[in-house]
């Protein structure tokens, strides 16, 4: 097992439950956010909840298969919720505080990208293991 991988994975799964509670409640009923906005926010929570649960995943994997393509698969997916999910989750509550947005928006997609490469690493990490 690679540990650095399970916690952080446990963490990010934790966070994402209690990221989506504060949306559910505290930001629709107290904040009264537009749907879209909502909207926006969850689909954070979902990718951070995905991505810890690969985190989880990969950790377990590492036991059968140790190669490095396994750790720098965790290492992406780590970058991928803190740039995709985080600008998600600045882009809404800066819409709430009424500030613009500036170029938090550009973040997403990188984190995205990051996503990508985590599962791309996690699938040739498994083909190369002989």
């Amino acid at each position: 097992m690679y540990k650095p991988a399970l916690t952080a994975g446990a963490l990010f799964a934790a966070l994402a439950v209690i990221f989506g509670a504060f949306g559910a409640h505290t930001l629709k009923e107290t904040f009264l956010m537009p749907q879209d906005q909502l909207a926006i926010f969850d689909t954070g929570v979902r990718y951070q909840f995905y991505h810890g649960l690969g985190l989880l995943i990969t950790g377990i994997i590492f036991s059968s298969f140790p190669v490095k393509q396994l750790k720098l698969a965790s290492t992406f997916f780590i970058i991928g919720i803190i740039l995709f999910s985080g600008s998600l989750y600045a882009m809404t509550l800066l819409r709430i505080s009424g500030v613009g947005l500036g170029p938090v928006g550009i973040i997403t997609p990188i984190g995205g990208l990051c996503f990508i490469i985590g599962w791309v690493l996690l699938l040739v990490g498994i083909i190369k293991n002989k």
